[in-house]
């Protein structure tokens, strides 16, 4: 006897009407900066001087980070602005298929790039030998792949429940664990398929991380140069920082999709994941990077004078 849902509508980031424009400019700003920095990023890495499996892994990574903001701020932005806020049935199902597949395969991305850095940093002999052309290629066609199977099951597993209501999500997009609150059947067997999928999907490909940085750590402390040390414990720390605050955020959500934390938590949360990380990225892998910057300030100059 329920009734089945044909649109859903979002609550957004908060329902205080005070705070609507504050959180428009704010997301507006950070969505403006993810852009700016991953296009940079993008259109630098061009230059022959990177024609690296670094940077190719980093245009990649930065194209993922502009694709996961623009799914899901740009409703945000118009949500925040207009007493609008449904999104049909099949903007919700585009939605999630579409954050899950790009979160997913971002996690095999980040994993693929530790190991290029562990290549290069513990046998710098055998990197161009490893690590060529043919190589890179197939990691982002296998992080892709495996996105896409993650994505495919995890958004079909969720559209098989009865969603029956209420229709209105206490979320700014559509993401699985608010979209199970509206199941009226039990959801205990797909919470402990979506506990597998977290371990699957963020949690070994994090230890992989960690276990390619322990190795890099490693030789590094064999360098004899205190200010190449230094640096090489700058970048790796930076990298790691941002890694583990995307592990953090993503295994908290999905862990405990229907419990543990509450829904706003949930949405400070994704809004890390979403928003946060894809502005953080471009500053931590590449804008620190000299040659990057140097690059960077001729393209710069180059555009000035036309």
């Amino acid at each position: 006897n329920h009734t089945l849902l044909t649109e859903f509508v979002l609550s957004g980031l908060s329902s205080r009407p005070e705070l609507q424009h504050l959180l428009f400019f704010t997301i507006c700003l950070v969505y403006s900066m993810t852009l700016i920095g991953n296009l940079l990023i993008c259109m630098v890495t061009v230059h022959p001087t990177f024609h690296t499996p670094m940077y190719f892994f980093l245009r990649v990574l930065s194209f993922l980070d502009i694709s996961t903001a623009s799914v899901v701020v740009p409703k945000m932005l118009v949500s925040l602005l207009s007493e609008d806020r449904s999104i049909s049935y099949l903007g919700c199902v585009t939605q999630l298929y579409c954050v899950v597949f790009l979160a997913a395969t971002e996690w095999y991305l980040l994993a693929a790039m530790a190991y290029d850095r562990y290549v290069a940093v513990c046998h710098p002999l055998r990197y161009a030998a490893v690590m060529n052309t043919r190589a890179c290629l197939s990691l982002v066609l296998l992080s892709c792949c495996s996105g896409k199977v993650v994505s495919v099951l995890q958004t079909a597993w969720v559209f098989t429940l009865s969603l029956c209501g209420p229709r209105r999500i206490n979320y700014f997009f559509c993401d699985i664990p608010p979209l199970l609150l509206l199941s009226c059947t039990d959801t205990a067997p797909y919470e402990k398929q979506l506990i597998s999928a977290t371990v699957l999907v963020i949690l070994a490909p994090f230890c992989l991380i960690l276990l390619s940085y322990a190795c890099i750590i490693s030789t590094i402390l064999r360098i004899s140069s205190a200010e190449s040390r230094h640096k090489a414990f700058s970048t790796c720390s930076s990298h790691l920082t941002v890694v583990t605050l995307y592990c953090a955020s993503g295994t908290l959500i999905y862990l405990q999709p229907k419990s543990g934390n509450s829904q706003d938590t949930k949405k400070i949360l994704a809004l890390i994941y979403t928003t946060v990380i894809p502005t953080l990225n471009p500053m931590i892998y590449s804008l620190r990077n000299k040659e990057v910057k140097e690059v960077l300030i001729r393209v710069m100059a180059v555009l000035m004078k036309k």
